[in-house]
């Protein structure tokens, strides 16, 4: 049996994700988030972001710990992806409202299979899930830009969280990366 690394299952959770009965309506690749704190490996986008975080064969499990917790501040919605060598160590590591997935190679095919579906993610911060977002991008959600275009982004993402419910946050910035990536709509 071969070695599953990012690059295999990656390609495996992306088609898996399109061939989805809801597809998402984009999906990305490398996403920065929380101030450059972390990058998420995929993100599907949908009504609202979904993180999915791939640790294969050669990864550290563990270090979802701290990862995790830039995840859990930005999205309302995370799996992890992982390979069968890392599922026992996964399923006490990742948080229990975490989706989980496991990539396996079935003849020569890397194939991913749900073990628990993502719940809302508790821990979801919304000025903090704002700093996935560029300045500019913040400034578009404010009803009186110029007034505030001086003003620091972690300011911003304070105002504009002050003013709107988890979900109705979560999409909007679902909405804005959608604008952001629009060649990637599938």
């Amino acid at each position: 049996m071969r070695t599953l690394n990012d690059p295999d299952i990656r390609v495996s959770l992306i088609e898996k994700l399109q061939s989805m009965p809801t597809k998402p309506k984009a999906i990305i690749e490398e996403l920065r988030v929380h101030n450059g704190n972390a990058i998420a490996d995929v993100v599907a986008l949908y009504k609202e972001a979904h993180c999915f975080e791939i640790k294969g064969d050669g990864d550290k499990i563990e270090r979802i710990a701290t990862q995790g917790r830039f995840y859990d501040f930005s999205f309302r919605k995370i799996t992890l992806v992982t390979t069968t060598k890392h599922l026992s160590k996964a399923e006490t590591i990742a948080p229990n409202y975490w989706g989980l997935m496991v990539a396996s190679d079935t003849n020569n095919r890397v194939t991913v299979r749900h073990i628990r579906p993502a719940q809302i993610n508790p821990n979801f911060h919304k000025n903090l899930a704002l700093l996935t977002l560029w300045k500019a991008e913040m400034l578009e959600l404010l009803e009186s830009q110029k007034k505030h275009k001086t003003k620091k982004r972690e300011f911003l993402a304070e105002l504009i969280s002050a003013n709107k419910r988890k979900i109705e946050l979560s999409s909007n910035i679902c909405s804005t990366l959608l604008q952001r990536y629009s060649n990637l709509i599938v």
